[in-house]
């Protein structure tokens, strides 16, 4: 199974578009010129099926990345989406943003027993942030962070961890410890085809008419079973 699908990722300064046929990357722009998703979205979306010669209608499905993140760049990646899906009844595929940045990290660091602890900076010292595990699956709850010396200091007595995102730099300026690993990882939208099709596959869809991103606090995600977690 090869679908076609449309990656759209705006839930931070970055905006960035994909487009996909199974796992290759046929076509991908970005933009890190802060918050630029306006200007740049739908121009990046015709430009991607132009270089790829393919066509709109010839989609399979679009994918989000649905949060945490940038409130008005999760509305107006989402607004995108919807768009497209409501035009051609596609399927609407979610990928979490902290997942997304994992899978940008696990093509840099991925060994067996470490564990990934993916960061968006919001702000400050404040963070969005959960663990994953090396197969890039959720195992803590998403919360907001204020970080500091001590943070994550008890998860890393037990476990090497990877920290990776746009808040992580300001994490590896206050931790010295010898089982913390850092990847320098950018949140685009081609780093989500592997969890995406997975998702396709499984018929695991957002519903489209009632579908918001997440803003943190709506999501619900399992506790944690690794031991030296919270």
């Amino acid at each position: 199974m090869n679908p076609l699908l449309l990656h759209i990722e705006t839930a931070t300064e970055i905006c960035s578009v994909s487009l996909t046929k199974g796992e290759q990357v046929l076509a991908t722009l970005k933009s890190d010129k802060g918050n630029s998703h306006t200007e740049n979205l739908f121009s990046f979306i015709e430009k991607v099926f132009k270089e790829s010669n393919r066509k709109i209608n010839e989609l399979d499905g679009v994918v989000l990345s649905i949060g945490p993140g940038s409130y008005t760049g999760l509305r107006i990646g989402a607004s995108a989406a919807k768009g497209i899906c409501y035009a051609l009844n596609l399927p609407l595929i979610g990928i979490s943003t902290l997942q997304s940045i994992v899978f940008g990290a696990m093509n840099l660091i991925n060994e067996e027993n470490i564990l990934y602890c993916p960061m968006i900076d919001a702000k400050r010292m404040e963070i969005y942030t959960a663990f994953f595990n090396n197969k890039g699956k959720i195992i803590s709850e998403i919360e907001n962070k204020i970080i500091d010396e001590q943070s994550f200091v008890a998860e890393l007595e037990n476990n090497i961890i990877v920290f990776c995102g746009n808040g992580m730099p300001k994490f590896k300026s206050l931790i010295q410890h010898k089982n913390a690993r850092f990847a320098e990882t950018t949140l685009l939208a081609e780093n989500m085809p592997k969890p995406a099709l997975e998702k396709y596959k499984n018929k695991q869809f957002e519903d489209v008419a009632y579908f918001e991103p997440y803003y943190l606090k709506e999501y619900i995600a399992k506790k944690s079973s690794v031991k030296g977690m919270r």
